[in-house]
């Protein structure tokens, strides 16, 4: 079997640490991992030592978010000679052999430098339905994959095409990490995975569901758990950051000063007070964005070191 690295950043994870470390030691296929700790003050850190002193682990002196902590792991990982990078949350579990139908899904694809993602199912917490986030993913592409349909007639097949998953079970060969990199060190905390999906689209490389390899995302199942975050802005960003995509002053100012004018003409002073924030915001990071634009559409280790010894 080849090596696999799984890298796990924690912050204040001991509801799972026990579930999903053991998990990782019952796998029938053997596995390394890498933890990057990000600040944890309810005993992870100390738990995860005396418990899997197996574990490669690292404690951050700060938070670095989930995309920089992943960097670093990925580097550990591909400096001991990973040639898969499983990328998974602390609130997050396999399956002794979910490992293995993944792997079958890579060694079986008749074009293996196509693949950039495989993701298994993921079930919820419960283990006993999908988790609601990722049947929404599921659902969005059944107009070209009818992954429901082949499952309602017992005909399932070993992987389907989607155009997105999320990071919470992710499984990506060597080739992905040399030719995508990292994730982009922009986002602190959330839509990492939805830039670095577009990478992965953008250099033309599948994003494939492991149909008969089934884990564990036990995380909220309400599509409200992030709405502290401002989804507009994110959005918005991601399609700024977007590669396929033109981005220069000119769509910015497309993007704010038509509102703009209408609010202010429509005497909305508190809508054209946001509408303005929101347009300052993004004038002071337009530098950032397309310098990381530069760094996005050239295919190469992004964001990694992968020539020196972490």
């Amino acid at each position: 079997m080849p090596p696999i690295h799984v890298i796990i950043v924690t912050y204040n994870a001991m509801k799972w640490a026990e579930r999903c470390f053991t998990s990782l030691r019952n796998s029938s296929v053997p596995v390394k991992c890498v933890v990057i700790d990000n600040g944890s003050t309810d005993g992870t850190q100390e738990y995860i030592r005396k418990n899997f002193p197996e574990v490669d682990f690292t404690q951050s002196e700060t938070n670095l978010g989930f995309g920089k902590a992943n960097n670093i792991g990925i580097e550990k990982a591909y400096q001991a000679g990973a040639e898969f990078f499983y990328l998974m949350n602390q609130d997050a579990w396999v399956y002794e052999h979910s490992m293995v139908e993944m792997l079958k899904v890579y060694n079986n694809h008749p074009q293996k430098e196509e693949i950039g993602i495989i993701s298994p199912m993921h079930l919820d917490g419960s283990e006993k339905q999908l988790d609601i986030f990722f049947e929404r993913y599921l659902a969005r592409n059944t107009p070209v994959n009818r992954i429901f349909s082949d499952v309602f007639i017992s005909s399932l097949h070993d992987d389907y095409e989607v155009d997105f998953v999320n990071a919470a079970h992710w499984l990506l060969p060597k080739k992905t990490i040399e030719e995508i990199g990292g994730f982009n060190p922009y986002f602190f905390h959330y839509s990492e995975d939805y830039e670095y999906v577009q990478r992965v689209i953008y250099f033309h490389k599948k994003i494939l569901i492991a149909a008969k390899s089934h884990v564990v995302h036990d995380g909220k199942q309400t599509f409200t758990k992030t709405s502290h975050i401002n989804a507009q802005r994110v959005q918005r960003e991601q399609r700024y950051l977007n590669p396929a995509l033109q981005f220069n002053k000119k769509i910015l100012n497309r993007d704010f000063i038509p509102s703009l004018i209408k609010q202010t003409l429509k005497l909305q002073w508190s809508n054209a007070s946001d509408i303005y924030k929101e347009y300052r915001y993004m004038v002071g990071r337009f530098d950032e964005i397309q310098n990381l634009r530069a760094i996005l559409s050239h295919q190469g280790s992004s964001f990694l070191n992968l020539t020196q010894k972490v």
